[in-house]
């Protein structure tokens, strides 16, 4: 069953029931009765009228019965460790001096830099002597693609 609301009052207009008014620029007004009627034609606010719908919702008359306040949920934060390094280690860093922290910064800067430049000196010295052994058993050649697989020089070709 299709109900249609009061244009002044706001409550529902069944079928058979209330007025239908229509303006001269073809605007459709529903009324469920002559007095809902009557005070839209003498323009009354249905804002200031205690019984319409409209006031209720904005003075907020019957929702406490219907709808309790919804009751929001305070976010609780906490501390959690985060991967390689638990929740005490994060607090002793935060409450550590800044003076501290930054020699301890600068100390683990220049461990890793120690670090680095041993694996880097080792990888040279093994280089050196891969090239030291490639000396005595081939000549370290540079080889082009096409004479690894077997193509004749160009320049042993010429001087031929």
């Amino acid at each position: 069953m299709r109900t249609y609301d009061d244009t002044f009052s706001g409550e529902k207009i069944y079928p058979g029931k209330g007025k239908l008014y229509v303006r001269g620029d073809s605007k459709i007004f529903r009324f469920q009765n002559g007095k809902t009627e009557s005070l839209f034609l003498q323009r009354k606010n249905p804002r200031r009228i205690a019984w319409t719908t409209l006031y209720r919702r904005q003075h907020k008359k019957g929702i406490s019965e219907e709808i309790a306040k919804k009751r929001t949920r305070r976010t609780v934060k906490q501390q959690r460790g985060i991967v390689g390094a638990p929740l005490e280690l994060i607090k002793d860093r935060r409450s550590q001096r800044p003076e501290a922290r930054e020699a301890a910064r600068k100390e683990a800067i220049a461990k890793g830099k120690e670090k680095k430049a041993t694996a880097e000196s080792k990888k040279k010295a093994e280089k050196a002597k891969s090239a030291a052994g490639a000396a005595r058993g081939q000549p370290g050649r540079i080889q082009s693609k096409m004479g690894a697989k077997g193509a004749p020089n160009k320049v042993s070709a010429k001087s031929r």
